[in-house]
């Protein structure tokens, strides 16, 4: 998950721009494509909100042809294969995900994070927090 400095992952429309600004901030630590590549390579499944589905169709499919399993109650464009909608209770995807796949990657907003921790999903968080205030949106 991405914050800026006070705390916001979007601004209060969604809007995630921001995001590409300070990429060489220089006291910050950078990741080579390398070091992505290398982490992605770890991944065997995602788990992702449908906001954060529609803006990976946007900007382009990052997530190959591993599983995505996208939570969501709407009826959404499937655009990849390996991509299943998924519409009951978290904790019993979470019980299939767990004997079916080693590394589930959960990408979404703070919603799905909280639910994800309350549920006991989650047993390891990467915040990035980018130098910028954005004085108001969406909180972490």
């Amino acid at each position: 998950m991405v914050s800026s400095l006070d705390g916001y992952v979007a601004k209060l429309d969604g809007d995630v721009s921001w995001l590409e600004i300070y990429n060489d901030y220089k006291n910050g630590k950078q990741l080579t494509q390398k070091d992505i590549e290398e982490y992605l390579t770890k991944i065997d499944c995602y788990v992702m909100g449908s906001a954060t589905y529609e803006l990976a169709l946007d900007i382009g499919w990052p997530y190959g042809d591993k599983p995505v399993y996208v939570l969501t109650k709407r009826s959404l464009p499937i655009e990849h294969s390996s991509v299943q909608f998924y519409s009951k209770e978290l904790t019993t995807l979470v019980s299939h995900l767990k004997k079916t796949y080693t590394n589930t990657w959960v990408v979404g907003g703070p919603t799905l994070i909280s639910e994800c921790i309350r549920s006991k999903f989650a047993d390891e968080l990467i915040i990035s927090i980018k130098p910028i205030i954005l004085g108001e949106g969406i909180s972490l």
